[in-house]
């Protein structure tokens, strides 16, 4: 098939902080040294900020950098943190608040605003239009294009307007070749581009397996008088157990609040279910006495790439460049990932400028490497590089308890290094192993089904579209996964999309992929790793922009 193409000097595959920050950075440094670039920013949401989720605390260090008057130019951050509260509950009724002293010092949050990132996204891509950054929202790019040399050269966009059957419908549009001198893939958790440069390129080589999690919020307007601007809680423990992971509610401005879970992917039951259990978490006293009387307005489910620095790969190869959690730059001690990826959207500025003022491209930017060894995010992966593979390796008490002492006393030093070298899809044990988990029906008041849930992440796709959760052996599920694992896919998907039905008496391994809400964990935990996610048509999907 015959493509248009268009030429640039960078192409931006992402628009979420990583993507914007590089964008905005290298046209500031670009306009100082008198040059013009040609750069532009790709995104498979309907609108920036349609697919990003993030609970938020923001830490502005790295915005402080890119734009030292934000709160001069309209920045959408307001509410910065007053009061703090962390807990470890026991039970469904239990548990108990630890001192500050006793919190690993990484979890404190003075300083740090409660934001929404699709609309800190939003101005972003303002602030990256207004220094002369084109921004297409609606364009999926579904592949990476390489040069004679094996260098990447620009991506490749999806095509619109194809029938479920593969035949292109009226008004079909083929997919454009966007190429540049340098791409930056900045894709977000479990980037699928991202994922297969890594394995092409071996990028992960002497690393450990990386590893996820599933992040779960709730968008609540709260009765007045439960309405606490600022006020943040933590916590871990009850309904998860040994398993990783934990809570969050976050009080923000307009008498919204957000409240969530972070399931890590490494649990071994297969009967474990992520979505009820964040639901059975709000009946817990301790969240409930905010939410009573309130209405939930939104929900939204998304992967979380939590490795650190253990698991982080070789962000440069040629022609290109990893950024954020693409990557994997997350800080899993602080459950913070916004600022860590805008700052290496800023070393990615700084190393981009001189190699297109001297005239390169394809070629790797080796300067990277040096500036990101020698900056505060380098400094701050390193010191909670211990922090998620204590807690895996530990649990969550005797792996908190050493996290305190790592982070509150050692400064991130420990006089051993915990290390997880088992991948997040193959933790799980046979089914009839495991015990079985009941979780209480939901009420509607506090817990909700999974269907009304998908209705409120607001997610569209044209059914008559190829499917793009696509099964490498399509007799596998039955075959292997429902005997050994009762089919996991069942319960890790949290928005309903794969079901075990009868039809004739016999199991059917069914897909109702109108239902993604394009959070990557089928692509992560199956066990198998029969299951890849690759972008549907442009602008399908759920719709984040009030989250």
């Amino acid at each position: 098939m015959k493509r248009e193409s268009m030429e640039f000097d960078v192409v931006i595959v992402g628009a979420g902080p990583a993507g914007l920050a590089a964008a905005c950075s290298l046209m500031q440094r670009a306009q100082q040294a008198g040059l013009e670039l040609n750069v532009c920013v790709v995104e498979k949401g309907a609108e920036v900020g349609a697919h990003l989720l993030s609970g938020a605390l923001l830490d502005t260090q790295a915005l402080n950098e890119l734009f030292p008057d934000w709160r001069e130019r309209g920045a959408p951050i307001t509410t910065a943190v007053t009061q703090e509260h962390f807990y470890m509950l026991s039970s469904p009724q239990g548990g108990l608040e630890l001192p500050a002293w006793m919190t690993p010092a990484s979890l404190h949050n003075t300083g740090s605003y409660i934001v929404s990132l699709g609309k800190l996204c939003r101005w972003l891509a303002k602030q990256a239009e207004g220094l002369g950054v084109a921004v297409f929202p609606g364009f999926a790019a579904s592949e990476a294009l390489f040069d004679d040399a094996g260098a990447v050269c620009g991506v490749l966009t999806g095509d619109m307007g194809v029938g479920a059957n593969g035949i292109p419908k009226a008004g079909h549009v083929p997919g454009m070749e966007l190429r540049a001198r340098y791409t930056l893939f900045a894709e977000g958790s479990r980037g699928h581009i991202g994922k297969t440069l890594i394995d092409r390129f071996a990028l992960d080589r002497g690393r450990d397996p990386q590893h996820y999690a599933i992040g779960f919020k709730e968008l609540w307007r709260l009765a007045p008088e439960r309405h606490h601007p600022g006020l943040v809680v933590h916590g871990g423990g009850w309904p998860l157990g040994r398993n990783g992971g934990g809570f969050f509610l976050y009080h923000g401005d307009d008498g919204l609040a957000a409240v969530g879970m972070i399931v890590d992917l490494n649990y071994d039951n297969p009967h474990l279910d992520p979505f009820k259990e964040c639901q059975r978490l709000k009946h817990h006293p301790l969240l409930a006495r905010h939410l009573w009387g309130g209405e939930r307005q939104a929900w939204g489910a998304r992967a979380l790439t939590k490795g650190g620095l253990n698991s982080l790969p070789q962000m440069i190869l040629p022609g290109a460049l990893l950024l954020g959690c693409d990557a994997g730059t997350l800080n899993g001690a602080r459950v913070k990932g916004i600022h860590t990826a805008m700052k290496s959207g800023l070393l990615a500025a700084e190393a981009l400028l001189p190699a297109l003022v001297a005239g390169r491209g394809g070629d790797k930017l080796t300067e990277f490497t040096q500036l990101m060894e020698e900056s505060w995010l380098q400094t701050e992966l390193q010191r909670a590089r211990h922090f998620v593979p204590a807690l895996h390796k530990f649990g969550p008490w005797a792996g908190g308890a050493l996290n305190w002492l790592s982070q509150t006393l050692l400064r991130g030093r420990l006089p051993f290094a915990p290390h997880d070298s088992i991948p997040d899809h193959a933790t799980l044990k046979p089914a009839a192993a495991c015990p079985s988990i009941a979780y209480p029906k939901a009420d509607g008041v506090l817990a909700f089904d999974r269907m009304s849930s998908v209705h409120l992440a607001s997610t569209g796709h044209d059914e008559d579209q190829p499917c793009h959760l696509h099964l490498a052996d399509r007799a596998l599920p039955l075959r292997d996964n429902l005997p050994r694992f009762d089919e996991p896919a069942q319960r890790y998907c949290p928005a309903g999309v794969y079901e075990v039905v009868q039809q004739a008496g016999k199991p059917v391994f069914r897909i109702n992929a109108a239902n993604c809400v394009h959070c990557k964990t089928c692509d992560i935990k199956d066990p198998a790793q029969n299951i890849t996610w690759v972008p549907p048509e442009g602008g399908s999907g759920p719709n984040y922009s009030g989250m």
